[in-house]
């Protein structure tokens, strides 16, 4: 009797050739009448003669041979292999597991949970997983599901159970999927763990494809071997046809099919050969960028495959039918980008770069052996991606050349930065510091993202190429934003801002960094001081008062927050009871609801009306000031903006707006325990910090000498603590940083907790200090209450902590 189904994919061992058997015929004898319409690679074994060696001949599937020729001839070849376990009576089997009943899904997913499974007679063997219609002897067995390591076993689904009142145990064979049931949680763990244990007990399983890949490997250096094992094996060379099962080996049905966003997956088995049919629609498209890119976006989301996809490409570009043609160049742009954004396996890796020899020792000259080259020195830099490149690094890797990255520079023309996949904001931060002459600026410097809505250091490791990508899918998402992210190169840190000579370049950048600290009202002075600062700006900008010459906008010279706050605040009204909400909710949508928008209205136009006065009166007073700086050069009017603004004791400090949540005594060692675990097991008791009791909105300002604590809107800090107060710092969480003074842990609540500890990190590296805190670790051992050594001349002797409202507990 022919075997039901397609074509067969016969696994296989190095020496011996062990054929794995397929759980196949089950669809005869299933009640259910399931399908089996999986279609697959196959591959012969085949002996020759004395010389001791076996082959591998492995060829892609047709549909117009005969297929009860095919199941008779493989029909005879794993009778002679493997013990047939096909339909027979229950025996009493001394090498079974497990037994018992279990209720097993016949059809789709447990929709239907008032139409209860079938009932069979489940045994657990070394080998499988067999049922029967009863556990009589003489039952007939039904089916088995050969166990291999690759299968995978799905433990209970508690929300499942909540929705059927049915535990269930999902086994994954290579074939079919069997979705047993229980009214018993014991009864499915013991199940699953039995399972688990013989899925972990089976040998890895190998694929033809990787077995051909250590052959190749190991006669690397035989040509005539080589050429034998490529001219036998067609699994390794270019193929036009589909490809039915993956070319490595992927766990049935496994979890790690899922990517984080919109798109979904299936399996991993799937999504590999799917991958291959998008390989090849590259040989015929006009525009390959997009695919490229989706195929690439697919192997960032799913890791596992880009092993794949390596082995895909290498086939498909191993002696194509056009070498050099526009669909194998095709395959070799899409390589190219694989090599700048993922890094394979060590055994992929060793056959990529041996493909790499092989093409350019067969094809010198050509621009296949021009891509081979190319890549082969990516393959040394690649570390791995955050983002998958954009259209743009796309389209200048199929042409093996550079990015161009402009970076603006504050009071300075725009740089133009020549970058490839691998460089970092580090390196290109160094090369303008030589480029613009500041080599022998004491300051730091680094390149920053800067959008409408937020500013933010790149990190010195981060890779360009992941910055423009993101930019680009910004612009996808927000095609209405303007001004667009770009890059800026600014001051990083202050550690000296008294000796920068007024005619260099620096200068110019601390004028423009000053300015946007004013415009983002980081510099707590007076309204009078504001407009000074703004009639400066005028005079830096178009010298002296003109009413022809170029007028910025009021938000552009002039805090606007300022403008705001002298705005009436809004009623405020008491809170209703509920049948007063309850009424208010049944007029909203009446002509009362109707009213209340008009009022809403005006009231806005009002305040809108009364914010352009406040502006022009504002405008009236800055444009009187500028008229008061005539004959002021820009050199001058800069250097007053800049001592104006240094008046304030805080300038030179990084500002971050934080909440302060609260402050713990910092205690050691609690009775045996250490500080971590003794705060995870108590719950917080704030203690009142300087400046009040509850969390309060703050600005922690990170300076080269100390760390400062502000009330915004206040000239003078609440706080100040050298580095010698701190003992360490660190995050508690995604939101929560700590600091540590003294005795205390300080708890800020901040969206920029990375920032902060790297800019701290910075600022102690600069300095030199080699016993200055450190990020905070788990520790080894009980932490020491051992006095701080304090570094000479960075800040003076510690003093006691203010004991404005504080309280020990």
């Amino acid at each position: 009797m022919p075997f039901p189904g397609g074509l067969w994919w016969l696994l296989c061992c190095r020496r011996g050739f062990t054929l794995l058997r397929r759980d196949y015929g089950e669809a005869e004898r299933e009640a259910d009448g399931e399908a089996e319409e999986e279609e697959e690679a196959s591959f012969e074994l085949r002996a020759h003669g004395d010389q001791g060696s076996l082959e591998v001949s492995l060829s892609q599937p047709t549909r117009s041979s005969s297929g009860s020729e095919r199941s008779l001839l493989v029909a005879e070849e794993m009778r002679s292999l493997i013990v047939d376990k096909g339909p027979g009576p229950v025996e009493d089997e001394p090498d079974a597991l497990v037994k018992g009943w279990l209720q097993r899904e016949m059809r789709g997913c447990m929709k239907t949970p008032w139409i209860r499974p079938r009932k069979y007679w489940f045994v657990l063997t070394p080998d499988s997983l067999d049922y029967y219609s009863s556990n009589e002897k003489g039952a007939r067995r039904l089916g088995s599901l050969v166990l291999t390591s690759l299968c995978s076993v799905l433990w209970p689904d508690k929300q499942l159970y909540k929705e059927t009142g049915y535990w269930s145990v999902t086994v994954f064979g290579r074939k079919h999927c069997y979705r047993l049931y229980t009214e018993h949680l014991n009864e499915a763990v013991r199940w699953v763990c039995a399972v688990q244990k013989v899925i972990d007990s089976k040998a890895p399983v190998q694929t033809p494809t990787q077995l051909l890949m250590r052959d190749v490997e190991e006669h690397r250096d035989s040509p005539e071997v080589l050429e034998q094992i490529y001219r036998c094996n067609p699994i390794l060379r270019y193929t036009s046809g589909p490809l039915y099962a993956p070319l490595l080996p992927f766990p049935y049905g496994s979890l790690d099919q899922s990517a984080p966003g919109p798109r979904s997956y299936t399996t991993l088995r799937d999504e590999a050969v799917k991958l291959f049919n998008s390989l090849q629609q590259l040989e015929s498209e006009r525009d390959p960028v997009p695919l490229m890119q989706g195929v690439l976006q697919t192997c960032l989301d799913l890791p596992p495959l880009v092993d794949e996809i390596y082995c895909q490409l290498v086939k498909q570009t191993t002696e194509p039918p056009a070498p050099g043609g526009q669909g194998d160049l095709h395959y070799w742009q899409l390589l190219t980008c694989m090599s700048c954004t993922f890094l394979p396996s060590p055994p992929v890796l060793r056959f990529l770069r041996f493909h790499l020899d092989r093409t350019e020792s067969r094809f010198p000259a050509s621009e296949m052996a021009k891509y081979a080259c190319f890549i082969r020195e990516a393959l040394g830099k690649t570390k791995g991606r955050e983002c998958v490149p954009s259209l743009e690094e796309i389209l200048v890797l199929m042409q093996r050349q550079e990015m161009i990255c402009t970076v603006h520079c504050p009071g300075a023309p725009a740089c133009s930065v020549a970058i490839s996949s691998h460089t970092t904001a580090e390196e290109v931060a160094q090369e303008l510091v030589s480029r613009l002459g500041l080599s022998q600026s004491p300051n730091l410097f680094a390149l920053y993202e800067q959008s409408r809505r937020r500013e933010q250091p790149v990190g010195s490791a981060t890779l360009l190429a992941d910055v423009l990508t993101r930019f680009e899918n910004l612009a996808g998402e927000d095609r209405e934003q303007d001004p667009p992210c770009r890059l800026c190169f600014k001051h990083y840190g202050f550690l000296d801002t008294d000796n920068v000579p007024r005619d260099s370049l620096e200068f110019a950048l601390l004028f423009e960094q000053a300015h946007e600290m004013v415009l983002r009202g980081y510099v707590p002075t007076s309204e009078e001081t504001l407009q000074t600062l703004a009639a400066l700006r005028l005079q830096s900008l178009n010298s002296d008062f003109s009413t022809h010459a170029p007028f910025p906008r009021l938000e552009e010279l002039f805090p606007p927050h300022v403008l705001h706050a002298r705005l009436p605040p809004l009623p405020h009204r008491p809170p209703k009871c509920r049948g007063a909400r309850l009424r208010a909710g049944l007029l909203a949508g009446g002509l009362w609801g109707q009213a209340l928008a008009k009022q809403r209205a005006e009231r806005d136009q009002r305040l809108r009306g009364r914010l352009r006065e406040e502006g022009a009166s504002t405008m009236a007073a800055i444009v009187e000031k500028w008229k008061l700086l005539q004959g002021m050069g820009r050199p001058e009017a800069m250097a007053a903006y800049v001592a104006l603004v240094r008046e304030w004791p805080g300038f030179g400090s990084t500002l971050f707006d934080v909440d302060l949540q609260a402050v713990r005594p910092w205690l050691g060692v609690v009775q045996g325990w250490y500080w971590g675990q003794w705060a995870s097991l108590t719950p917080p008791c704030p203690l009142q910090s300087p400046v009040g009791a509850g969390p309060q909105r703050l600005w922690l300002g990170i300076g080269a000498k100390a760390v400062s604590l502000y009330k915004p809107g206040e000239p003078e800090p609440l706080d100040s603590f050298c580095y010698g107060r701190i003992s360490s710092f660190g995050a508690s969480d995604s939101s929560t940083f700590r600091l540590s003074v003294e005795d205390r842990d300080l708890l800020f609540e901040t969206s920029q907790v990375d920032e902060i500890a790297q800019l701290l990190k910075t600022y102690l590296a600069s300095a030199g200090a080699q016993r200055l805190p450190r990020p905070q670790e788990p520790p080894t051992s009980a932490p020491t209450l051992e006095p701080t050594v304090l570094p000479q001349g960075l800040c003076p002797a510690p003093g006691p902590w203010p004991p404005v409202g504080s309280s020990h507990s």
